[in-house]
């Protein structure tokens, strides 16, 4: 696989360009906007996270991402992830399939447990069946994509026998295993074949290295060639490293705030974020700055694909826009340029 550069959304509920909040609706307006620049402007990929909280727009990815992949040519659209315990694979499936008859080879999805549980009591789940939810969905979906008579019997749902779910995907559905940096979760996406993307937010991407290492181990140890391999970092893009840390800041810390409370993190201090930008995983900075930080977790890791998560707490929604264009124009032509240099050398 071809080096990818894509971005990634949660829909986090946005500005204008006076501070006022706008409203869901018209956040999810925008992100379909965004998603065609992103086409235009040459990025890869286009991730849609699932979220039902108020602070993020993204309820339901699979109808925004339709509303891309028919006003687009090229771009693959993905989610970011699809939180498998609380959907139903068969419904999940069946959805993708629709895609892909809608955009062949362009609809993704990204299967991981999600970082909140306001999904659980929303679908009338126990989140004392969180693990056995997610291996026994996890498990169907997988027989789903492979396999066109599917026979099933698990703990929560009633037995399948030989069952074909209608439609039929035309093109095998491209099925990602996202990962927080659980080990087990790694092993388990070599053992099932999977490519691998993984959620970095924090410290120095480096240390997902014995991560990747580790992927690679399991799949020679079950004899398959090692998948695809992706991270999914946060980052913001504007004209100068000095405009992007000032723009991308107060939403910023916001975002942090509002999901800080519920899990007992301090308040985000400057310096402490200036420091995540030097040093740990934020992609914060001009094109420049951004690239070059991109091109080297890309070469320390071996990447197939980086996404960069643009959307972070209530952004103005012009800068947004902006981030992308320069996304696309300006950082991954400069990826690809660094990238070829230390290949030659």
């Amino acid at each position: 696989m071809a080096l990818e550069l894509g971005l990634d959304t949660f829909g986090d509920i946005s500005t204008d360009d006076t501070g006022a909040r706008l409203s869901a609706a018209q956040v999810i307006r925008n992100t379909v906007t965004e998603g065609i620049l992103a086409d235009q402007t040459g990025v890869d990929y286009i991730g849609l996270g699932e979220h039902h909280r108020p602070d993020f727009a993204i309820s339901a990815p699979e109808p925004i991402m339709t509303a891309i992949l028919t006003q687009t040519q090229r771009i693959k659209v993905g989610t970011s992830v699809t939180v498998l315990s609380s959907d139903d694979p068969i419904r999940l499936y069946q959805r993708f399939a629709t895609m892909d008859a809608i955009a062949p080879q362009r609809a993704e999805v990204t299967l991981g447990r999600g970082s909140f549980t306001e999904s659980f009591p929303l679908f009338g789940l126990d989140l004392h069946d969180y693990e056995t939810l997610f291996d026994e969905k996890y498990d169907l979906f997988l027989r789903l994509i492979r396999d066109e008579q599917v026979s099933f019997d698990g703990q929560h749902r009633a037995p399948l026998h030989n069952v074909t779910v209608h439609p039929r995907a035309q093109t095998p559905i491209r099925t990602w295993r996202g990962v927080g940096g659980s080990p087990e979760s790694v092993i388990s996406a070599a053992v099932n074949d999977l490519p691998l993307l993984m959620a970095i937010i924090g410290g120095n991407p480096a240390r997902f290295a014995p991560l990747v290492d580790l992927y690679k181990r399991a799949h020679d140890q079950v004899g398959t060639p090692s998948q695809p391999i992706g991270v999914h970092s946060p980052g913001f893009v504007a004209a100068t490293d000095e405009e992007a840390r000032e723009t991308y800041f107060e939403g910023y810390q916001k975002m942090h705030a509002a999901i800080g409370a519920s899990r007992g993190w301090p308040p985000l201090r400057r310096q402490d974020y200036l420091h995540e930008i030097e040093n740990g995983s934020l992609y914060v900075g001009s094109p420049e700055t951004v690239a070059q930080k991109i091109a080297s977790t890309v070469s320390v890791l071996g990447l197939s694909r980086f996404q960069l998560k643009y959307s972070s707490g209530p952004q103005k929604a012009s800068a947004l826009l902006r981030n992308v264009e320069l996304y696309g124009q300006k950082v991954i032509p400069r990826v690809r340029e660094i990238l070829t240099q230390i290949d030659a050398l």
